[in-house]
């Protein structure tokens, strides 16, 4: 296997095709400058995923696209933000614009924490920033046993200029948490979630220059590739994890699930 894994230009368009499509797309939230569409899948396409692709839109009037971009980029700076994350670290460099990481975040209880292991890629126009990932196997990072591993299927930002310190920030996911949790649980909470996650991304890119002047400000390795410290790795050695592979964790209550998930 050659280094196909890693996305190309037609992965790129294809996830801005996406992003700014309506077709197929309900809105199911529109406040405050925020939007959050759920995609429901053609009648036509046979075997369609249970778990729905969500996308959130947001106008953002007092933050830059670049300094949004350095946001979800700087691994130091989550730690500063995102209170759900319990864990998150680079494993290797794949290319000058692509990676794989460590994620793993903490789920309301009784539910188990989950994480992933993602190949995440981007690509910098004059006009836009994209930013995505992919759930891949990694042959050093199997499923832990106190996690229950979730699988990114497409995730991914782009952002737009639309003044020199306003844009668009567009999110788009689909991603299936794994274990028993129902599929119209995770649909019906990634609605609700979506807007509180914005919010916060939001706030750190409000405070993201302040705290980037204290901290190491010219190290901005997803900018100046030269500047990477972390080991490289053939990307061949990595493979896609599709969510039928891993084992579902606790099926105690699959059969009502199932039942709900098809009305949702």
């Amino acid at each position: 296997m050659s280094s196909n894994i890693l996305p190309d230009e037609t992965l790129f368009s294809d996830f801005r095709r996406q992003c700014l499509s309506t077709d197929n797309w309900v809105n199911k939230y529109d406040k405050n400058g925020m939007q959050v569409w759920v995609e429901v899948p053609s009648k036509k396409i046979q075997n369609a995923p249970k778990v729905h692709k969500i996308k959130c839109k947001m106008s953002i009037k007092d933050v830059s696209a670049a300094t949004m971009y350095d946001v979800l980029h700087d691994g130091q700076y989550r730690k500063k933000w995102d209170t759900t994350m319990s864990d998150s670290f680079d494993i290797a460099r794949l290319s000058d614009n692509a990676d794989v990481g460590y994620y793993a975040w903490i789920c309301p209880k009784p539910i188990k924490k989950r994480d992933v292991v993602t190949l995440r890629s981007w690509q910098v126009t004059d006009d836009e920033y994209i930013i995505v990932n992919f759930s891949v196997k990694h042959p050093k990072y199997p499923p832990r046993n106190d996690h229950v591993r979730a699988v990114s299927i497409l995730t991914g930002y782009l952002i737009k200029p639309t003044g020199p310190n306003s844009c668009t920030f567009i999110y788009l996911s689909q991603a299936d948490p794994k274990g028993a949790l129902p599929k119209w649980v995770v649909n019906t909470a990634s609605q609700s979630l979506a807007p509180r996650v914005m919010k916060s991304v939001l706030k750190a890119g409000q405070n993201y220059n302040e705290w980037k002047e204290q901290n190491s400000p010219d190290q901005k390795p997803w900018l100046y590739p030269e500047q990477s410290v972390l080991p490289t790795m053939d990307p061949a050695e990595l493979s896609i994890q599709r969510a039928d592979s891993l084992e579902d964790v606790d099926e105690s209550f699959k059969t009502n699930a199932q039942d709900s998930e098809d009305s949702s």
